[in-house]
């Protein structure tokens, strides 16, 4: 960038925080952050701080969990974008990317430009940009060109979404970038889309590894695209719930911290009821052939009578192995 066009975007900085624009628009509040709070300058130069080796790597075991969930996600977005220029991140709670994907091809200029492990994209550091914005405002968005606090990132297009831990914290940002200059408005929408999708499976696959033993069931929700999961154990007790599942159910942590029936909290809905009775006919169907059709045997494992056991093998239609 030519040091007119620099100052012309810092000059359009600094105007825009001076007036009553940032009451208005989520933009110039972030500029705003950067220029009063974090007391960084629009025309500065210096490249984002980068992490040793060393503090990479505790970075990295800190949300090792996380990590671990999210690769398969991580490959496919990357399979979905890298072919046009676009490398993927995924940075922690301090905008720090922990994990990458990108093209080899391109791997020396999104490393120039900071897109890479270890470098710091917190808000703090550098102003506005998609990762250290969306963890302030916890919400997908798209920071495109001039729209980056700094004037040295006005090249970069940067969507990103927030990702939630199964405890509903915000513990993550998946983020796709770019240096192309012939990024469309439309192209963008797509990678959007295709970003706050991946951050839910994200959210998913990370939810069902924090309950291995627990039966994951989807909360009855208008917007079933939300990730709206819960957590219920061997007692039909919920045991957890991720971030949508809480907001839309209104599950507090103080909720979970008793115990809390899965019927009380998703009510009668049919998916949900079919879904119960149809596990407690699977456990009673392995409890049996377990036993190679020994009701008695069955019974004891199950840590119930033989006569309630006969009860439910006639409830759920269960023929006794021969």
């Amino acid at each position: 960038m030519d040091r007119h066009t620099a100052t012309l975007h810092a000059d359009r900085i600094q105007a825009s925080i001076a007036s009553d624009a940032a009451a208005k628009s989520a933009l110039v509040a972030s500029w705003r952050r950067s220029a009063s709070l974090h007391r960084l300058d629009p025309a500065g130069q210096k490249l984002p701080r980068r992490l040793t080796e060393i503090e990479l790597s505790m970075a990295r075991q800190r949300v090792e969990p996380l990590l671990a969930a999210a690769r398969s996600s991580l490959d496919r977005l990357y399979l979905a974008v890298g072919g046009v220029g676009c490398c993927v991140l995924l940075a922690d709670a301090d905008g720090v990317p922990v994990d990458r994907r990108g093209a080899p091809v391109d791997d020396e200029t999104f490393h120039s430009w900071g897109l890479w492990t270890g470098s710091v994209w917190s808000e703090h550091s550098e102003g506005t940009n998609g990762i250290g914005t969306c963890l302030v405002e916890q919400r997908a968005l798209t920071i495109h060109r001039d729209q980056h606090f700094f004037t040295r990132n006005t090249l970069l297009s940067c969507t990103t979404a927030p990702v939630y831990d199964h405890l509903g914290n915000l513990v993550a940002a998946l983020d796709v970038s770019s240096c192309r200059a012939d990024l469309t408005e439309g192209f963008v929408n797509l990678i959007a889309m295709a970003v706050s999708e991946a951050a839910r499976r994200i959210e998913a696959d990370n939810f069902r590894m924090a309950f291995p033993k627990a039966r994951i069931l989807l909360a009855p929700v208008a917007d079933k695209s939300t990730g709206a999961l819960v957590a219920v154990d061997a007692d039909d007790l919920v045991v957890g719930a991720t971030r949508a599942a809480r907001l839309a159910l209104g599950i507090t942590p103080d909720c979970l911290a008793r115990p809390l029936p899965a019927a009380d909290l998703l009510g009668d809905a049919p998916a949900v009821s079919e879904d119960l009775t149809e596990a407690e006919r699977s456990v009673v169907q392995r409890a049996l052939a377990r036993s190679q059709g020994n009701v008695s045997a069955a019974a004891q494992n199950l840590g119930i009578s033989r006569a309630t056991l006969h009860r439910k093998l006639a409830r759920f239609g269960i023929r006794r192995p021969h």
